[in-house]
């Protein structure tokens, strides 16, 4: 891997990590097996945002959480996250979901 700064993770300094899982020249390199953490969710669980490192490499959890705490429409809570990594240069693609 190779992760120049403000640039995405890159296998071999050419795919994206994203992009790389299938590319047999690179198969080496990579695991397809997925990090998977378990959050108990239950009624005291106001939301939870779902959103890709084009989102996190600029924010932290706490800050994405203040950001929209206040914010009671799911949609639009997940745009403002959207807007805010870009005002704060992100680089990589930004998908989110509040739920």
């Amino acid at each position: 891997m190779l992760n120049n700064s403000g640039d995405v993770a890159r296998v071999d300094g050419q795919l994206a990590v994203a992009r790389a899982f299938g590319d047999k020249s690179l198969k080496e390199h990579l695991s397809s097996v997925p990090d998977v953490s378990l959050e108990m969710i239950d009624e005291g669980t106001e939301f939870f945002i779902l959103g890709s490192d084009g989102l996190w490499v600029v924010m932290s959890n706490q800050e994405a959480v203040d950001s929209i705490k206040e914010i009671k429409d799911p949609q639009v809570a997940a745009k403002h996250l959207a807007e805010e990594a870009l005002s704060r240069k992100s680089r990589d693609d930004i998908s989110c979901v509040v739920v």
